[in-house]
């Protein structure tokens, strides 16, 4: 199991990606303690892993709950050997000029201080452990996406501060990497897709936006995401791994 033993720190656990990574995780013989907003549901997901897990509420933008979360996880398993940064907002699809500063703060908060918090109150047991930090990014943070200024802005930022993170943190045998998916079917992106005029129409499009031919699941991005946490990955560091089917290459016609 490549993750035997591991105790992972994982946000946004409860439902999509998070959840996905939580099943993943546990397959491969980690204890996870999952947080999120809605504590109920990290909890009652949390419970059906085969293993030691824990669910707990947690807004990942209190500095405060984050904190209390961290010693949580100490008490219940003495160490913290990884962290990964998975919750996050992409509301609302807005150009800049129409965001709302609330609208703004929310998703600086979630998507990019929330790493500030967890590194904060992690940091000294990741370096007793020599562990590594994860961080969900996105693909829109590489290239850029319409209509999505400030969300776009928050995972270009986080994929910088992956970088600067790694170059400060490697004198402490800490490793810092990131994923960056493009579309991924999690119940919001289905949603999502459901809302809109022509539901099949956004259905063949999250298909053909992947040069391998259809939109992913999460288990395609919890299985990098167990990779990057394991020793297989011991030698990256810095590293912003794109899990997008090829979405990033450019025109295909």
């Amino acid at each position: 199991m490549l993750l035997q033993n591991k105790v992972i720190f994982l946000t946004g656990g409860s439902t999509g990606i998070g959840l996905d990574c939580a099943k993943a995780y546990a397959a491969e013989g980690a204890h996870v303690v999952l947080c999120a907003r809605d504590g109920e549901l990290a909890a009652e997901e949390a419970a059906k892993l085969p293993g030691i897990h824990y669910g707990i509420r947690c807004d990942v933008s209190n500095g405060e709950e984050v904190a209390e979360a961290i010693r949580f996880t100490l008490e219940k398993f003495d160490r913290i050997d990884c962290v990964h940064n998975n919750a996050g907002i992409a509301s609302p699809s807005k150009p800049l000029h129409e965001t709302t500063e609330a609208e703004w703060d929310a998703l600086m908060g979630i998507n990019l201080k929330s790493v500030y918090w967890t590194t904060l109150h992690a940091f000294d047991h990741l370096r007793e452990a020599k562990g590594c930090i994860l961080n969900t990014s996105s693909l829109v943070g590489v290239i850029g996406q319409s209509i999505h200024a400030a969300y776009t802005a928050t995972k270009g930022a986080m994929n910088t501060l992956t970088k600067s993170m790694a170059l400060d943190y490697a004198t402490y045998g800490i490793r810092m990497n990131a994923v960056c998916p493009a579309g991924t079917w999690t119940p919001m992106l289905r949603r999502w897709a459901s809302e809109q005029p022509d539901p099949e129409e956004i259905n063949r499009y999250l298909d053909e936006i992947h040069p391998i031919g259809y939109c992913p699941e999460g288990d395609v991005i919890a299985d990098a995401c167990v990779f990057l946490l394991s020793d297989k990955a011991r030698f990256v560091t810095g590293h912003i791994m794109h899990v997008s089917g090829g979405a990033e290459l450019g025109y295909r016609r």
